[in-house]
C-alpha cells in the first residue's frame, strides 16, 4: 500500500471508527503530510526501513517553518502521528515497520505558568461591574479559574448546559470525552448576573457586545455568529491582565493552571485533579506537583536549617 493511500484510509478511521475530533484529524493530516513529502507519495509503506525514519526525523531536526526550526516538542508530534498510522496499519495486518521502533523525542520539562492567591485577587478586582460587557468579562475570569475549563469549552458553552442552582455542568473536551465541572459560588452569581441582564435568546453563555455601545449592551452579530472566539476571551484576558499590573504573560489557559495549582496546594488529590481537568493521563496532571507539594515543602522548612 502507498503512503498517501495508508494516510487517508487512517484519517478516515480517525474520523469515524474512532470518533476522533475535526483538530486531532486536521494535526495527523498535517503531520503525516510531511512525511508524505519526504518519502513520496507512491513510497510503499512496507518498503519504509528504520534508517529511512532516522533521515526523516534529521529532516525534521533541520526543517525549518516561517523561518524558525522546528522545536523538539512539534517534532514529537511528528512521532505520534506517525505511530499512530504505523499502529493503525499493523491492526489491518498491512506490512510495516512496528510503531514501538519510532522514538518519541524528549521535550523539555514544561514550566507550569500559575497566578498566586495575591495576584488572583488583583486580577478579578479590576473588572468593573457596570456594562453588561463587565459583568461578562468578570464572569468569563471567574469561570475559568472556577472550573478548569480549556477556553475552546468555555466558549462553546450553551445556557441549557449550565445549571445554576446546582452550580455544576457537563463538558466535552479532548477526545470527545465528556466530565463534571463545579462552580464555585461567586461564578455560579456572576454567571447570573450576567445572563439576567441579557435581553436576547441566543443559546451562548458568552457573547460579543459591541464596544461602541455607550453600555456595551448591543450583541454583536446573528445567531451562532455572535459567540465569542477563544482569541477574543484571550484578548480580554490579557487586558485585565495588564490593568492588574501583573507583569507574567497570562493566558486563560493560565487560569487553568491556577486551578489546578490551587486544588493541590489546598490537600486535593492527584487523580481527582485528573478527573476535574479531563487529563487521558495522570503523568499530564503530574506537572503541577512540582509546584504544589505542600508537604515537602513543610518538611524542608521543619528540618532543614
Amino acid at each position: 500500500m502507498q503512503i498517501s493511500q495508508a494516510v487517508d484510509d487512517f484519517l478516515t478511521s480517525v474520523r469515524i471508527e474512532k470518533n476522533q475530533s475535526e483538530k486531532t484529524a486536521r494535526n495527523y493530516s498535517h503531520y503525516l503530510g510531511r512525511a508524505i513529502d519526504f518519502f513520496g507519495e507512491k513510497k510503499e509503506v512496507g518498503s519504509i526501513t528504520f534508517p529511512e525514519i532516522q533521515k526523516f526525523f534529521l529532516h525534521l531536526a533541520n526543517f525549518t517553518s516561517r523561518g524558525k526550526p522546528l522545536s523538539v516538542k512539534t517534532r514529537g508530534y511528528h512521532a505520534i502521528a506517525l505511530r499512530a498510522l504505523l499502529k493503525y496499519l499493523a491492526r489491518h495486518d498491512i506490512d510495516c515497520i512496528a510503531a514501538e521502533k519510532v522514538d518519541v523525542p524528549k521535550s523539555e520539562k514544561r514550566i507550569v505558568e500559575f497566578l498566586n492567591p495575591e495576584e488572583l485577587k488583583r486580577l478579578f478586582e479590576v473588572v468593573g461591574d457596570k456594562s453588561l460587557r463587565d459583568l461578562r468579562d468578570a464572569a468569563i475570569l471567574e469561570t475559568l479559574y472556577s472550573t478548569g475549563l480549556r477556553v475552546s469549552e468555555l466558549c462553546s458553552l450553551n445556557r441549557n448546559q449550565v445549571d445554576l442552582k446546582r452550580k455544576e455542568f457537563a463538558v466535552t473536551g479532548k477526545g470527545r470525552k465528556t466530565r463534571i465541572v463545579f462552580l464555585t459560588p461567586i461564578a455560579a452569581d456572576k454567571i447570573e448576573k450576567y445572563l439576567n441582564r441579557r435581553t436576547d435568546h441566543l443559546s451562548a453563555v458568552f457573547v460579543s457586545h459591541s464596544p461602541r455601545s455607550k453600555q456595551a449592551d448591543e450583541i454583536v452579530g446573528s445567531k451562532d455568529m455572535n459567540r465569542l472566539t477563544p482569541w477574543s476571551v484571550a484578548h480580554l484576558v490579557r487586558g485585565y491582565t495588564l490593568k492588574a499590573g501583573i507583569v507574567k504573560k497570562v493566558t486563560p489557559h493560565t487560569l487553568r493552571h491556577s486551578f489546578a495549582t490551587t486544588l493541590l496546594d489546598n490537600g486535593a488529590d492527584l487523580r481527582s485533579v485528573q478527573e476535574m481537568l479531563g487529563h487521558a493521563s495522570i503523568t499530564t496532571t503530574q506537572i503541577y506537583t512540582h509546584v504544589t507539594n505542600k508537604k515537602l515543602r513543610e518538611i524542608h522548612e521543619k528540618f532543614h536549617r
